[in-house]
């Protein structure tokens, strides 16, 4: 999902220690897919309660976050609202892909077949997973703030107003939207298995400064803009055969977009609504952060008791939620309200 800038980034490993009394803007949507692609059964079969409800993403809010609570990290879950029309094919595709990708992880489980990558991107979100999140987020204590239109871009927002200091997501188009700072692989740090393969590897959190990659690239805000444009975005399919690299290296030695496309002979239609999306976003300011003392009998009542999740794991997790780890100089959570 989102535009890859992936191989034109600056981009520094962190420890979520370093982040420590920070406040995170989480891209809610793109982490609850996070959890449903990531934390399922070894046949790709998502968690589920005795009822056939699926809590995989209920698993990954109460544990990963009470990780990131118990060193001092304040997140803020920032959801989407309602799609810019552009973005309808995209949606669309995207649906396609996850129907095809089911019906692939039903062939390979009847073959007796590898289907786990095909379990994972045939996750999907519906009314029932957002309303549990929220339901649960709201328990914890942890805000949330809906946005007018794309997360990511309420979310950039909330870091130029100085109301959060990092965006946290796996995609990039936060960048594009004016994030000073991004963060990746907060909630999923750690060892991963490589599918299919008896091979781990260390997944850290990357820090990636916004100022820092325009200087290094030598380019401004817009013309990452339309670096990205030319690759492909959420809004656009792109220019066929244009990569990162050579997107970058043609808006530097045209300066525009446009420039670009007339010494290519090529056309993006709606290219100035495409521009407009990511430098004048639709957000609001209306909303509040404030984090409140979790309700562990509610998280316990809600998780164990309604969804069977186990009393004495989320009773571990919620000790993580509230009490400070003096050993790293670390703020109570007392001290956040």
């Amino acid at each position: 999902m989102g535009v890859d800038l992936s191989s034109v980034l600056k981009r520094e490993e962190i420890s979520l220690e370093d982040l420590a009394s920070y406040t995170v803007a989480i891209d809610a949507y793109n982490t609850l897919y996070q959890f449903l692609s990531i934390i399922r059964q070894r046949d790709g079969t998502p968690l589920m309660d005795s009822e056939g409800r699926i809590t995989s993403h209920l698993s990954g809010i109460i544990y990963r976050m009470s990780n990131l609570l118990e060193r001092g990290v304040k997140p803020i879950f920032v959801f989407d609202g309602a799609p810019p029309m552009l973005k309808r094919k995209t949606l669309d595709k995207r649906e396609a892909t996850r129907e095809e990708a089911l019906k692939k992880y039903e062939e390979a489980k009847e073959r007796g077949e590898e289907a786990f990558k095909y379990a994972q991107a045939s996750a999907r979100i519906n009314s029932d997973i957002v309303e549990d999140s929220e339901e649960l987020l709201g328990y914890l204590g942890i805000p949330c703030v809906y946005a007018s239109s794309e997360g990511e871009a309420q979310a950039a927002f909330m870091v130029s107003k100085e109301d959060a200091d990092f965006v946290a997501s796996q995609d990039y188009d936060s960048m594009l939207f004016g994030a000073k700072r991004l963060v990746r692989n907060l909630t999923i740090s750690g060892k991963r298995k490589l599918p299919r393969k008896n091979v781990y590897l260390n997944v850290m959190p990357e820090e990636i400064r916004l100022e820092e990659v325009l200087e290094k690239l030598g380019i401004d805000r817009e013309q990452l803009v339309s670096v990205g444009i030319l690759i492909g975005t959420d809004y656009n399919g792109g220019i066929k055969g244009i990569g990162p690299k050579k997107a970058l290296k043609l808006i530097k030695k045209h300066g525009t977009i446009e420039k670009v496309l007339t010494s290519i002979n090529e056309n993006i239609e709606e290219l100035d609504e495409i521009k407009e999306i990511f430098l004048n976003p639709n957000v609001t300011g209306d909303y509040e952060i404030r984090w409140e003392k979790p309700n562990e009998e509610k998280v316990i009542e809600f998780l164990c008791e309604e969804h069977g999740f186990s009393e004495m794991r989320v009773k571990k997790a919620l000790e993580k939620v509230s009490v400070s780890t003096e050993k790293k100089k670390q703020k109570t959570l007392e001290g956040w309200f």
